[in-house]
């Protein structure tokens, strides 16, 4: 449960950070687009203000992006115990370590990495329903699924 607990946590980490480098890049382009000012080259400053708007639009889709994923980490429930392998399960395979959550990188737990991988990748569809014994093959190699937490 401590490692699930600290695995969770990494993940909320990692999407807080991004959050807050999203809004320090909206904060400077809506510096950059105030700090536009008319000038006698009228083109010129009217590429300079679409440029920014079309980054600005950039990262309201990255921020919108972010949400959904602040959304999937709120379902996440450590305490659930189940056999079956899902959103919030450990997962120790032949093959690596996972944590079944959001795509933020690996989390060093115990000298071992934990991959925190999102339910759309491709290693998570073929886990997704498995219980510890079975068998998947990933990348033409038959792999098995030691523990599920």
């Amino acid at each position: 449960m401590e490692k699930k607990k600290q695995l969770l946590e990494f993940c909320w980490d990692y999407v807080n950070q991004r959050t807050e480098r999203l809004q320090n890049t909206g904060a400077s382009l809506q510096e950059s687009l105030d700090s536009e000012t008319k000038s006698t080259a009228g083109d010129k400053h009217e590429t300079g203000r679409a440029m920014v708007q079309l980054e600005q639009e950039k990262l309201a889709q990255q921020v919108q992006e972010l949400d959904r994923v602040k959304g999937i980490l709120k379902k996440i429930d450590i305490t659930k115990k189940s056999t079956k392998i899902g959103l919030g399960s450990m997962v120790s395979t032949s093959l690596a370590n996972y944590f079944i959550s959001v795509s933020c990188g690996a989390f060093t737990l115990e000298g071992k990495p934990i991959y925190c991988i999102s339910m759309e990748s491709p290693i998570a569809k073929l886990l997704a329903g498995k219980e510890t014994g079975e068998n998947f093959v990933f990348n033409g190699a038959t792999h098995s699924v030691l523990e599920v937490v």
